[in-house]
């Protein structure tokens, strides 16, 4: 088992989800687990797991796998998302990251899923 860097643990989905932009969030459940918007002035964002995405979704990107840090993540803790993401911009693989209250979600395609686990194992993260 990989000894756990700065303490933190990482957690594959076992799901497949999409991004997404809605016109508006009436056809979205969020009593759904893994459902994450973001609204601004400008547009309405969606991401879920891609056999959630509602009809009235203008535009769609499938093909993302995520994992999840584990545990509460308390605000004074500093540099955890940078670590993470430093080793994954050093094998050029692109994420996607979404922050909720208790913890941060990191999002990669698919393709690159399964060579970003990898990449974060020797770099000394415990991956579940």
């Amino acid at each position: 088992m990989a000894v756990k860097k700065m303490g933190v643990e990482l957690e594959p989905l076992g799901l497949s989800f999409s991004v997404c932009k809605v016109a508006d969030y009436s056809l979205v459940d969020f009593e759904m687990p893994f459902i994450f918007s973001g609204g601004t002035d400008e547009e309405k964002s969606l991401v879920c797991p891609t056999d959630q995405v509602p009809e009235n979704a203008t535009i769609r990107e499938d093909g993302w796998k995520a994992f999840r840090i584990c545990g509460v993540l308390d605000f004074s803790l500093i540099g955890i998302l940078a670590g993470i993401t430093r080793v994954l911009a050093e094998k050029k693989i692109g994420v996607f990251v979404i922050s909720t209250y208790n913890t941060d979600y990191v999002l990669t395609k698919e393709t690159a899923f399964d060579e970003a686990l990898k990449a974060l194992r020797e770099a000394g993260y415990a991956v579940r």
